[in-house]
């Protein structure tokens, strides 16, 4: 897993609420177990129309987006089921952070395993950016090491992490990476117990 310390990027702003994981990667694209390859998937269903060309009133689709590696979105941004494909979408499109008032909670641990990181900010700041892209292109950096998000601007706001998804996403661990650690006391452990490995 990428670590994640400090990310500069450019912000793509998707003004919605309650953005489901269908929305984010719809159902047919969910035929395979391989982490990479959803990107052109990515919002699928509002990107493109019917005939598959891109939908110009679809805000990624924006000249101004190309290349954003920073997602800012409404609340409760990730909700619906718990398919991991979501994460998978958004990072291999070339997201690293996703700015929003709230996240579901399944789907803020998926961005964790996979070196996406959640900033959720009061709904005054995610406004206070909203209104810097009505002047258009703009670039956010995100610092997890001081827990910060800068503009150049001007902007500047806190966030909080939990403990465990901080350090997993600083140091590039998962669930296993961070189990792996510890591996010389549970070697330990496992010979205080008289446990065995079958080669």
């Amino acid at each position: 897993m990428e670590s994640f310390t400090i990310h500069t990027g450019i912000v793509a702003v998707l003004d919605r609420d309650n953005i489901d994981t269908d929305q984010i990667i719809p159902k047919q694209f969910l035929k395979r177990t391989e982490r990479t390859g959803y990107g052109d998937a990515l919002f699928y269903d509002w990107r493109f129309d019917s005939e598959g060309k891109p939908n110009p009133g679809f805000p990624l689709n924006a000249p101004q987006y190309a290349g954003a590696s920073i997602l800012l979105a409404g609340k409760n941004f990730g909700c619906g089921s718990s398919r991991e494909h979501a994460v998978w979408a958004l990072r291999d499109y070339g997201f690293r952070a996703i700015i929003a008032p709230s996240f579901a909670d399944i789907f803020a641990n998926n961005c964790v395993k996979n070196g996406v990181l959640t900033v959720a900010l009061r709904l005054s700041e995610v406004g206070a950016l909203k209104a810097r892209d009505a002047a258009g292109h703009f670039h956010l950096k995100v610092d997890l090491e001081r827990g910060e998000v800068s503009g150049s601007d001007g902007f500047f706001a806190n966030f909080k992490v939990d403990a465990f998804r901080r350090t997993s996403l600083l140091e590039g661990l998962d669930e296993i990476g961070m189990t792996l650690k510890h591996e010389a006391e549970i070697r330990a452990y496992e010979r205080r117990r008289g446990i065995t490995h079958l080669s």
